[in-house]
């Protein structure tokens, strides 16, 4: 019997290490430089494509930041998010947690410029990830030094999603709960939705706080404000009704985010819960005082994002249209 016990714990031990090699392993492929002999000048095809198309639309980094979020999130920094729908795989794009996601069409601009130069060598999972790292500099944010070496995922996971990807409505608590089960802490959660700083809220998602009452942690001349913008309680999910997220910065990534919380002026209900919560309201404070920490804060929580479960070999591919799946 204490042989059996010995020989049980033996194998398990074996097994977890098995199984922790591969991960340390899979995590080391990622790489500074990655591309230094394979495609040299793809970092800075990818950077200057992300300067173009933010001279031509500005909110293409806005959709760069969010492209990572939602990737990263859901299994893996894979590119599985942008996968069509094809014949037997349904995309990840039509969840409801993706409303108001656009520009995919331009991260394949991107790729088009990549393959030019370097056929099937970079994968749409690097794209996602880079082309985030340089939209955070357009926007005004901390510079990140990214590793790559991604590959991309030969499937969608459109019920992952739900699962995964925190909803704007859900409780801080569960929110906290979503990031730290791949590896962000606390501060780092706080930081990452200080991405709300940039970009819009579809009046969709914020008329639940004006209609029928106004919600009493929302400022009252804000509101007013908000009614104008969002009219109807009922508004078409397909019309352009929004409000910007932060009137006075709106396209720059700073702490405006975290005084406007501290004003009642956050427009969904994640983001004002952070201003009540124990573990959170302590960090806004400290972020909307100091731009600096919020960077740093944001910095690191984007690099563990950006390097959530990535695939190996064996497990990915190098797709040559981020849209589909190589035709085998």
């Amino acid at each position: 019997m204490t042989l059996n016990k010995h020989h049980c714990c033996s194998t398990f031990i074996f097994l977890l290490l098995i199984l922790l090699s591969q991960f340390y392993s899979v995590k080391s492929e990622l790489q500074l430089n990655y591309y230094a002999e394979s495609c040299p000048s793809a970092a800075e095809i990818i950077k200057q494509q992300v300067i173009k198309l933010y001279n031509k639309h500005g909110n293409t980094a806005v959709s760069w930041v969010r492209n990572l979020f939602h990737d990263c999130m859901v299994k893996s920094c894979d590119a599985s998010l942008l996968l069509r729908r094809v014949k037997g795989m349904e995309s990840e794009q039509e969840s409801d947690r993706s409303f108001g996601m656009r520009n995919f069409k331009y991260i394949n601009t991107i790729k088009e410029a990549v393959e030019k130069e370097c056929p099937m060598t970079v994968s749409c999972a690097d794209i996602v990830s880079l082309s985030a790292r340089d939209g955070i500099v357009m926007l005004g944010g901390p510079r990140i030094e990214m590793r790559s070496g991604r590959k991309d995922s030969k499937q969608s996971y459109p019920t992952e999603v739900q699962n995964t990807i925190p909803n704007h409505n859900d409780t801080i608590d569960l929110v906290l709960a979503r990031f730290q089960s791949i590896g962000i802490d606390t501060p780092g959660t706080v930081a990452l939705l200080g991405a709300h700083s940039v970009g819009r809220v579809h009046c969709v998602n914020l008329v639940h706080r004006l209609y029928p009452t106004v919600d009493p942690t929302l400022d009252p001349e804000h509101a007013e404000y908000l009614k104008r913008r969002c009219p109807t309680p009922d508004p078409d999910p397909k019309a352009v009704l929004y409000s910007r997220n932060d009137l006075e910065t709106p396209m720059i990534l700073d702490n405006m985010y975290y005084k406007n919380l501290l004003k009642h002026k956050g427009l969904l209900m994640v983001d004002q819960q952070l201003t009540s919560h124990p573990l959170t309201s302590p960090l806004v404070e400290k972020m909307a005082a100091d731009n600096g920490y919020f960077h740093d804060q944001f910095a690191k929580a984007v690099l563990l994002l950006s390097e959530n479960n990535p695939l190996n070999e064996d497990q990915g591919e190098i797709r040559k249209d981020c849209r589909y799946v190589n035709l085998v």
